[in-house]
């Protein structure tokens, strides 16, 4: 029977209990039960609509079987943030968060990106960092000496979560039949640094509140969820072109509601095409150039509306125009693009020291 029994709960339009979501997590996880029949369960709940409670317990028995990094007393006791737009809204934008999360990083925050390969999309964060010879691999104590010397380190999600291993067929059959799943707004909540502040996008308004309830169930101490409206689609991220959707709390405090409208930014006009990208190699083309300075248009306006509320939610600004201001002073100062040079330089470093066979760059004085 495996999952039958379960989705047949679901068709009922019932919710699952703790108990069935530790069932479900465990028969996902398992390589005997075909991918159909879980790619039949994710597809059900998500028709039901996953409830808060849903998403924190699954949650909960996915970060009990993760990985976790190690992390030192001085990083510790940083503040560590992550900023990850879920995927799922299939807009087909280039990679907003992450570039948010290299500028944020480089304005002096910890940032543990927790992320994977494109699921739903051309490009995910592993692709274009990768591209950008930035490590996408690095273990966990590797990864905890990358946030000590960098403010930045990759936590790509196979490593850290090896029962995703049998996972992803059924979310790839998910994605081809243009069905999302749970996992589209579960990895920021499975993020195995555990960071203490995150700015999460979601794909639809509804999401917001669910998200943010079990982000700061989970332990975060500050949190940001957001959902953006394009013409009659929603971006999961802060849009330049619509109304926003906000779930904010802070420690010690309950959930703050908004709608935001861009006009509070200083924005071009701008339209969804304005902020699409591409493969690999193209969005490390559109990364680069707003990191360096050159892109001057929309890219960066919706980078510098996300890196603001990154920076509002870490503690570092007491506005979100304030964070704007200074996210774009990162870039125009030329910090950006050094920190953007040091993480590939480390990254040309990393690899050879983990390949012997790598050629070696001598230095000539």
């Amino acid at each position: 029977m495996l999952l039958r029994p379960l989705i047949q709960h679901l068709e009922q339009g019932d919710d699952l209990t703790e108990a069935q979501v530790t069932d479900a997590v465990e028969l996902l996880i398992e390589e005997m039960v075909p991918v159909e029949q879980k790619a039949d369960f994710l597809a059900q709940l998500a028709r039901k609509g996953e409830t808060a409670a849903e998403i924190l317990a699954f949650g909960r028995e996915l970060r009990a079987r993760a990985i976790r990094p190690v992390l030192s007393p001085e990083v510790r006791a940083r503040e560590i943030v992550d900023v990850c737009g879920t995927g799922g809204d299939r807009l087909n934008t280039f990679n907003i968060s992450t570039t948010v999360s290299l500028l944020v990083a480089a304005a002096g925050v910890c940032v543990a990106k927790h992320g994977n390969r494109a699921v739903t999309s051309k490009t995910g964060s592993a692709d274009v960092l990768e591209a950008l010879g930035i490590p996408i691999t690095l273990a966990p104590d590797e990864a905890t000496q990358w946030l000590r010397r960098h403010n930045f380190a990759f936590l790509f999600a196979p490593n850290f979560h090896p029962a995703f291993k049998h996972i992803a067929p059924a979310r790839r059959l998910c994605s081809t039949r243009g069905v999302r799943t749970i996992f589209n707004f579960l990895g920021p909540l499975l993020n195995p640094a555990q960071p203490t502040a995150q700015l999460i996008g979601v794909p639809h308004p509804d999401l917001c509140e669910p998200v943010a309830i079990a982000l700061k169930e989970l332990g975060a101490r500050r949190g940001m969820v957001v959902s953006g409206k394009v013409r009659l689609a929603y971006l999961d991220e802060f849009s330049p072109i619509g109304e926003n959707t906000v779930v904010e709390f802070h420690e010690g405090s309950g959930f703050l509601k908004s709608n935001r409208a861009p006009i509070f930014f200083p924005l071009r006009p701008c339209t969804l095409g304005d902020l699409q990208g591409g493969d690999p190699a193209e969005s490390t083309r559109i990364v680069t150039a707003i990191l360096s300075g050159e892109e001057r248009g929309p890219k960066r306006d919706v980078v510098l509306m996300n890196a603001a509320a990154a920076l509002y939610i870490a503690g570092e600004v007491p506005a979100l125009l304030d964070g704007w201001h200074a996210a774009a002073q990162v870039i125009d100062s030329g910090r950006a693009e050094a920190k953007l040079h040091e993480l590939a330089q480390a990254g040309k470093d990393y690899r050879e020291r983990n390949d012997p066979e790598a050629p070696r760059v001598v230095a000539h004085t």
